[in-house]
């Protein structure tokens, strides 16, 4: 029992499959007759008739009566065997042969497919026809005016374009030639040749229009403007040449007759109607002339500047010439009076040998001047490097007289502290002896004898020769400290003394009151006449201290306000 409704439900299941199955046929035999319907409604039919509206015939009627063959095959041929197929599928279906169904369908589709390509296919050539009649018309209407415009600038202006007018001119027939052409090809229904025929003609107008723009100044330039130019430039050097300015190393002239050269062959090829490079080398001239006379110009500039600096130059020379005269004297004194250093001999050595140089270098550039070959602009570069060294020589010269100068006023600066010195001394003295202080401490005598002789020391340097600054400094140096050294200790030992004494005459006022304060007075009394004024000072003012304590600070204050 299992067994039979098993087999039932698997019949059952087939039934409903193939149901199914053939469901999905038939309605992809509707999608393919509706397809096949589409095309067969399309207006194919109409758009071919736009044809008629054209010449029908040569190409145009053989490419109308291709066209028309091809959809009338469509439509009565392959159509209706898709018709057929389509028929064929749905019985097939009916009997279940899956393989039948699913080859003819796939076939019908292909066919469609091909026929909406073909279709395609003739309408796109259709429009190409159509819009190459429309195209070309259209531009044929515009371009008959502007060849005429273009023949009439040709007669107008014909002077301009020299030999080349004929040859410009025949162009312009021949392109009307080529109109007559397309008129033929139109009627003949030829449209795409005739609109290959205008894009050619539009092609060449075009060339010609901006031939015909660019050729007359080209033309004007190579024939005239350009050949005169050259001529004023070699007549310039000429001029140059006799005014006493060198230019011949610039060695125009072969380059200019070059140029000539080329301009000939240029207006040659411009009288063939032919421009290529012409531009390019209407530049190319252009700027070499610019450039040439740019030099010329930097040579001009450089005589003119040669011929002003040079005498003054030569003047500023001489005269450092006479100043290193000067020098050397006043170097040959030095070598006997002064004692120098190694590095300002050498200094000097090495100024007169720049010195030297620089002389040769203008002997030199006056060879070059008189010469009449060398060129200026390199003179230029020349005397602009020997003005840079000659300023530079003249600032180091200076500097090194500075320092000659400087030995000298070293000296007499050593002398007028010497001088001074021996001035202190004796003011020192003097001031030591006009004290009223009991005596004068030995060690000042001796410190002042010392500085005597320091002094004399620096004397005999400075009688020595050659001179040497180095050791008159070290001496003089010495000698000025101790000088003042000895001074300010004078000052120091009248201070004190002053102070000592004002301390103890004034401490006297308690010396009957106070025992112990009349002793440590007559100690500090002691002291001061034995001359150790600062240990009386201590001594007294301490024992002032223990009965007036601020008399002491009164007392200084008083003196220093005296002094």
């Amino acid at each position: 029992m299992k067994y039979i409704i098993g087999v039932i439900l698997l019949v059952i299941a087939l039934f409903i499959a193939g149901l199914i199955w053939r469901k999905k046929v038939y309605d992809a035999v509707d999608r393919l007759e509706n397809w096949k319907m589409d095309i067969t409604n399309r207006p194919v039919t109409e758009e071919l008739s736009k044809v008629k509206n054209l010449n029908l015939s040569g190409e145009t009627q053989e490419k109308f009566e291709a066209w028309r063959e091809q959809w009338d095959t469509i439509i009565t041929k392959e159509l209706t065997a898709i018709e057929k197929d389509l028929y064929e599928a749905e019985e097939a279906a009916d009997r279940y042969k899956w393989k039948r169904v699913q080859k003819v369908l796939d076939s019908t589709e292909d066919k469609l497919v091909a026929i909406e390509n073909d279709i395609q296919k003739i309408l796109e050539d259709l429009k190409s026809l159509l819009d190459s009649e429309e195209n070309s018309r259209i531009e044929i209407e515009s371009i008959g005016p502007e060849i005429k415009e273009l023949s009439r600038k040709l007669i107008q202006h014909r002077n301009q374009f020299g030999q080349s007018a004929s040859l410009f001119e025949k162009r312009v027939e021949q392109l009307e030639l080529q109109l007559g052409t397309y008129e033929e090809l139109a009627e003949q229904g030829n449209y795409i040749e005739a609109n290959k025929l205008v894009q050619s003609i539009r092609e060449e107008l075009v060339n010609l229009q901006e031939e015909t723009e660019t050729f007359p100044e080209r033309y004007k330039k190579v024939n005239l403007e350009l050949p005169e130019q050259l001529r004023e430039l070699k007549q310039g050097i000429e001029e140059m040449k006799a005014e006493g300015y060198r230019v011949a190393h610039l060695d125009l002239l072969p380059e200019i007759h070059r140029y000539e050269r080329i301009l000939t062959e240029a207006l040659a090829r411009l009288n063939e109607n032919d421009q290529t490079g012409i531009e390019e080398l209407i530049v190319e001239i252009e700027t070499r002339i610019q450039e040439i006379y740019q030099m010329l110009e930097r040579e001009a500039v450089a005589h003119q500047y040669v011929e002003k600096q040079y005498a003054p130059l030569r003047s500023q020379l001489d005269n450092l010439e006479a100043v290193f005269m000067e020098t050397e004297e006043d170097m040959e004194e030095i070598d006997v009076s002064y004692q120098m250093q190694g590095e300002e001999a050498e200094s000097y050595e090495g100024l007169k040998s720049w010195f030297s140089q620089l002389k040769k270098k203008f002997i030199s550039l006056e060879h070059k001047r008189q010469d009449g070959e060398s060129a200026y602009s390199e003179l230029r570069l020349e005397l602009e490097e020997a003005r840079q060294n000659l300023m530079e020589l003249q600032e180091r010269h200076q500097e090194f007289d500075e320092k000659v100068q400087a030995l000298r006023r070293e000296e007499m600066d050593a002398k007028t502290k010497l001088s001074d010195m021996e001035q202190l001394l004796l003011e020192t003295y003097r001031r030591l002896k006009r004290s009223n202080i009991p005596g004068i401490p030995s060690s000042i005598y001796e410190d002042m004898k010392i500085a005597s002789d320091k002094i004399d020391d620096v004397f005999a340097c400075l009688e020595r020769e050659p001179l040497d600054m180095g050791a008159v400094h070290n001496h003089l140096n010495d000698a000025s400290e101790m000088t003042q050294n000895i001074y300010d200790e004078a000052q120091k030992i009248m201070d004190r003394a002053r102070l000592a004494e004002r301390v103890i005459q004034y401490a006297n006022r308690y010396r009957s009151k106070y025992p112990i304060l009349a002793a440590r007075l007559l100690e500090a009394e002691n002291k001061f006449r034995s001359y150790q004024y600062e240990s009386a000072l201590e001594l007294a003012s301490e024992a002032l201290k223990e009965v007036d304590p601020d008399a002491f600070s009164r007392i200084e204050e008083r003196e220093q306000v005296m002094v």
